[in-house]
C-alpha cells in the first residue's frame, strides 16, 4: 500500500429524477428539504452508506476490505474478533486498545476511511477518518410530490374477505421530480497515517462515488446519477490554499433560458483554472 501524502478537497455533483434520494424518517419518509429555503439535503451518513455498499460488493472477501457498519452486523461481535487476534490478546490495558484499534483499521475499510467509535464493548478505542463529507445540497429548490399507488393485492383473507374480493390496497409514493445536488468532501493526509488509509483507498473511494448509484438501485430511488466529480490535490500534507477557496472556483449556475430544470443539461457548471492557487492540481474524475 501507498502512504498518502497529499491532501485533497473535492466536490461532487449528482441527480435525480422521479425518486427519493433521502426520506426523512421524522416526516414520512418525504424527501429532506431545508425548511427555510426549500432546498434538498441528502446526507453525509447516506453517501457513505452507498460508497460502503460499493465497497462490500466489489472487493466481496478480499483481506483488509471488511465492512465495520453493514447490514444486520452486531458490532461489538466484531470488536470481539481484534481481541480474540493473538497479538492484541498479548498485549495489556492502553496497549491492548492500541493494538485492538490497529487491528480494526487494517481489517475493517470504512474505518480506515471514516472513523468509528469501538468502545461499545471490550475497548477497541476510537478512530478519526481521514475522509469527511458534508450534506450535499440542492442547487435549487426542489418540489417534493406525493402519489397515490394501488396494489392488486391484500395480505391477509380476511382484508379479502371486508374488501368482497376486489383486493386493492392503497399506499403512498414519495418523489423529488428533479434534483442536481452539491457535496464537498475533504481528505486528510495526515489522518490517513494515523489509520492507515492509502493511496489504493482512496482510488477505491473516488471509483465509489462514480460507480455507486449503478449498483443501488430501487423503485423508491428513481434515477440517480453521478455528474461531476471535481478533485483538488495539494502539493503538500497539510495544504496548499482554504478548502472553502477551492470551492468557490466551481460554479454551477441554471442556464438562463430555463425555469424549472429537468436534467442536468439545463445548468452550466464551470471551473475557475485560471485562479487556481500555487501547489493545486485539478482533476475531472467525472
Amino acid at each position: 500500500m501507498t502512504e498518502l501524502k497529499n491532501r485533497f478537497d473535492f466536490v461532487y455533483l449528482f441527480d435525480i429524477q422521479d425518486g427519493n434520494p433521502n426520506g426523512d424518517p421524522d416526516a414520512g419518509n418525504l424527501p429532506r428539504i431545508d425548511a427555510e429555503t426549500g432546498v434538498g439535503l441528502v446526507t453525509d451518513v447516506c453517501l457513505k452508506r452507498k460508497v460502503r455498499n460499493y465497497v462490500q460488493i466489489s472487493k466481496g472477501d478480499e483481506n483488509g476490505y471488511d465492512i465495520f457498519i453493514k447490514e444486520k452486523a452486531i458490532l461489538n461481535n466484531e470488536i470481539d474478533k481484534a481481541h480474540e487476534d493473538e497479538n492484541v490478546k498479548s498485549k495489556s490495558g492502553g496497549d491492548k486498545t492500541e493494538a485492538a484499534r490497529n487491528y480494526m483499521c487494517q481489517h475493517y475499510y470504512d474505518i480506515r476511511a471514516f472513523g468509528a467509535v469501538m468502545a461499545t464493548g471490550k475497548n477497541a478505542g476510537q478512530v478519526r477518518g481521514p475522509i469527511q463529507l458534508t450534506f450535499a445540497r440542492s442547487i435549487d429548490p426542489i418540489t417534493s410530490l406525493e402519489h397515490s399507488i394501488t396494489r392488486v393485492a391484500v395480505a391477509t383473507k380476511e382484508e379479502a374477505e371486508k374488501q368482497k374480493g376486489d383486493n386493492h390496497t392503497m399506499g403512498r409514493k414519495a418523489t423529488v421530480p428533479y434534483g442536481l445536488y452539491i457535496c464537498h468532501g475533504f481528505v486528510s493526509a495526515n489522518l490517513a497515517k494515523q489509520t492507515g488509509f492509502s493511496e489504493e483507498d482512496l482510488q477505491l473511494f473516488f471509483e465509489s462515488l462514480k460507480n455507486m448509484f449503478d449498483i443501488d438501485r430501487s423503485a423508491a430511488r428513481g434515477l440517480m446519477s453521478a455528474q461531476k466529480l471535481i478533485v483538488f490535490k495539494h502539493s503538500s500534507v497539510l495544504g496548499n490554499a482554504p478548502a472553502n477557496k477551492l470551492f468557490d472556483l466551481v460554479k454551477v449556475e441554471k442556464k438562463q433560458n430555463v425555469d424549472v430544470p429537468r436534467s442536468i443539461n439545463d445548468y452550466e457548471i464551470t471551473i475557475n483554472k485560471s485562479d487556481l492557487p500555487t501547489g493545486i492540481e485539478i482533476e475531472e474524475l467525472i
